[in-house]
């Protein structure tokens, strides 16, 4: 048997080196590969099952497919080419992260969709969703596809109905189940005369939270008696893009459907093929409806304002509030804080493509002015919260609150919110 295989691989007099150079060839990379993968398991870097497993097992029997057609020489060639180039663009980009580059390489651990492709908001949160992420954090969506759990039925008779709008951060990526600010502010406001409903979903800036507000207020049947609104990092997203759409229709709003990855082929998701990945996202930018008309990644960031997107900014704060006065909605704004501590340098991460980590608070603070000056002219509520009063401790990252921060942050705005929405 063992000579039938030697001889079939070309390894055996008369020796035939058409077949027995790719075998080698293979079972070198094999090696290789193999090595790498327990050096990634032995860093915490590899799940058994998950989709980074899957990607060094689709190389092997690459692989090995090579070597068993080695008899037609170029198909083993083909495959094995296949195998080279997907490895080392696979690992290679991964390796390069630090750098900037995006990875190609799939997770260590599967990561449950949390989104859905939706026609005005590009995604939405999946209604009755109850997952673990990749970190261990308990994730739940209500069945109206608001983050949180559901209020038993009838049991908002008599209760104060808060509803709470923002990104990332008031979904709060960084926290689990319960520990959330929204769900804090709920506890502290007293379970039985009030519930709070987490519209927050990550990315959305103003433009989207006016579509909201306009259109998916109404939650459990019910409108809410006052509405919050944590406000300002999404949209410094767009600043200092050129011609910038007032909707934020050219580069921010068509991102969120990567970003979330509620795109069905290309875009944010990664195969087991680097190849097939990149395919598939030329596929995606070339033919598929959903496309940036803008892309602002690969330009010099900018400092100092943007006076567009403060024009847009205080436009969505308006009519946001003009459609809650006309329901008789209370609007209560909360300026945006960020982890000072970790904004510094000349750097800039990407979701913010054109501004330094340098600029980016100075910004915000202007954005916090004028969402405070806006909204005391119209008759809103502004609560103004002291950076001073949160660390770095109350972050897990440039802004999103850890569970202390999140209980914090609803410490601060009980008071002001029980007063106001009583």
């Amino acid at each position: 048997m063992l000579q039938q295989t030697l001889a079939y691989c070309g390894l055996r007099r008369p020796y035939r080196f058409e077949r027995a150079i790719p075998v080698l060839l293979a079972l070198l990379l094999g090696i290789v590969v193999f090595a790498v993968a327990v050096w990634f398991a032995a860093t915490d870097e590899l799940s058994a099952g998950g989709p980074r497993a899957f990607y060094f097992v689709y190389l092997l029997v690459l692989l090995a497919l090579a070597i068993a057609v080695v008899r037609w020489p170029p198909f083993a060639g083909a495959l094995l080419v296949l195998a080279l180039v997907d490895f080392t663009w696979g690992v290679g980009s991964w390796a390069l992260q630090p750098a900037g580059s995006p990875s190609l390489l799939p997770s260590a651990v599967a990561e449950p969709a949390r989104f859905q492709w939706h026609a005005l908001l590009q995604a939405v949160p999946i209604p009755s969703l109850e997952i673990t992420s990749p970190t261990g954090l308990a994730i739940r969506h209500t069945s109206e596809g608001t983050r949180g759990r559901d209020p038993v039925p009838g049991s908002l008779e008599g209760r104060t109905v808060v509803a709470t709008f923002g990104g990332s951060t008031t979904y709060d990526i960084g926290t689990g189940e319960g520990d959330t600010w929204s769900d804090r502010l709920g506890e502290a406001l007293g379970p039985d005369r009030a519930f709070v409903v987490n519209h927050g979903v990550p990315g959305y800036s103003t433009a989207e939270h006016l579509i909201q507000t306009a259109f998916y207020q109404v939650k459990f049947g019910k409108l809410p008696r006052c509405a919050i609104y944590y406000v300002g990092w999404n949209d410094l997203r767009n600043a200092h893009i050129p011609d910038l759409d007032p909707g934020y229709a050219d580069f921010h709003l068509p991102s969120q459907v990567d970003s979330l990855k509620v795109r069905r082929i290309g875009g944010a998701h990664v195969t087991i093929s680097p190849v097939l990945t990149m395919l598939a996202r030329f596929v995606s930018a070339n033919v598929d409806t959903v496309r940036y008309s803008a892309d602002p990644y690969g330009r010099e960031p900018v400092s100092g304002s943007d006076a567009a997107l403060e024009a847009f900014y205080e436009r969505n704060i308006r009519a946001i509030s003009a459609i809650n006065r006309g329901r008789g909605v209370i609007t209560i704004w909360v300026g945006q804080l960020l982890n000072r501590e970790g904004l510094k340098g000349d750097g800039h991460y990407g979701w913010l493509p054109l501004v330094r980590d340098r600029d980016l608070w100075p910004l915000q603070q202007r954005f916090n002015a004028i969402l405070e000056r806006t909204a005391l002219s119209l008759g809103d509520v502004y609560i103004a919260i002291s950076p001073d009063s949160f660390g770095a401790a109350d972050f897990i990252d440039n802004g999103h609150f850890s569970v202390g921060g999140a209980r914090r942050f609803a410490e601060h705005l009980a008071p002001a919110v029980r007063e106001a929405c009583r």
